[in-house]
């Protein structure tokens, strides 16, 4: 008589990795607060409007003589000097900082993940010249190239398909709008370069694996075998280095709007709205406390989940 053996069933890799995630407090943390700053920046605004009639362009009729006014219940983050509820505009701002650090993040992804993937299965000499191409791209300060496309390319220079596509979106002759969409073009530019290092060395260790070999042997082509076959299995760093870049990115495009050359008037960042709450912060210190707060919490909490995610997909690290 045959016993009835229960088999114990296995999991997945990221079935693993989100249970040692789960377990990461700073990391749940993170992702919960970055949940919410989602939410609230895309409801707020509208939720604002439809309660108190307020917006983020909002204006005190010319009797008023002092513009600013501090946290109080009808302006719970105050107003900045133009008079303008400044909660309003710190949910609008969330909007395009978010955009700039997430869709910038995604052109490195596609960039960098391609280029690395090509050039590390490749090898040889094209490996070799696309690896020397991404080191002299390196050697330049990627600050630089940034302020100097934003600087060639803005105002009345902004390329055609950028101006195009601000047209479509926000009117003729919106210039603040192709000033956004070139940052995102910019900021994609530079940032896909450590993208590209990283995937080539996770490529290099998989291309001689018995699954590549199997796919050769099948007459699988070169390009199914690099994007469907070693790509996916090389996608835990590939994530883990995403979750860190969009902070990294905020913080430039905060750094430029501090310069002049980031988001342009009518719309507003964390970055500019900072900018132009330091210029008061002797007198009007909460224009510049709330927007860097929001700015700091959201840094911070994609920061811890970029480490937890680090932490939860390195099999090295591993915490039971």
């Amino acid at each position: 008589m045959v016993e009835n053996v229960q088999v114990e069933k296995g999991t997945s890799l990221w079935a693993d990795a989100w249970k040692r995630l789960l377990k990461n407090k700073l990391a749940v943390f993170g992702m919960i607060i970055l949940g919410l700053m989602i939410i609230t920046v895309i409801v707020g605004p509208p939720l604002i409007r439809w309660t108190t009639g307020l917006t983020a362009d909002y204006i005190p009729s010319d009797g008023d003589l002092i513009r600013s006014f501090p946290p109080s219940m009808q302006h719970p983050m105050g107003t900045d000097e133009a008079g303008r509820d400044l909660l309003a505009r710190v949910l609008q701002g969330g909007r395009i900082s978010l955009m700039v650090g997430i869709i910038s993040t995604i052109v490195s992804l596609i960039v960098g993940v391609s280029y690395g993937a090509i050039a590390g299965y490749l090898g040889g000499r094209i490996d070799n010249f696309m690896m020397r191409v991404v080191d002299i791209i390196y050697a330049i300060p990627y600050i630089l190239i940034v302020i100097v496309l934003l600087s060639v390319f803005g105002g009345p220079n902004t390329p055609g398909w950028i101006g195009w596509l601000s047209e479509k979106l926000g009117g003729a002759g919106n210039q603040g709008l192709s000033q956004i969409f070139l940052l995102f073009f910019a900021l994609g530019l530079v940032s896909w370069l450590t993208m590209a290092r990283v995937v080539r060395g996770q490529i290099l260790s998989l291309k001689n694996q018995e699954f590549v070999l199997a796919a050769k042997a099948t007459g699988v082509s070169t390009f199914a075998i690099i994007f469907r076959h070693l790509v996916p299995n090389a996608l835990g760093p590939v994530i883990v280095y995403a979750t860190l870049t969009v902070p990294s990115v905020m913080l430039t495009e905060a750094f430029l709007s501090y310069l002049g050359l980031g988001v342009q008037a009518p719309y507003a960042s964390w970055g500019s709205l900072a900018a132009d709450g330091i210029k008061n912060i002797a007198i009007f210190p909460w224009q510049l406390i709330f927007p860097g707060v929001t700015m700091a919490l959201t840094l911070f909490s994609l920061n811890f989940l970029g480490d937890g995610l680090r932490d939860a997909l390195d099999p090295q690290t591993r915490k039971f």
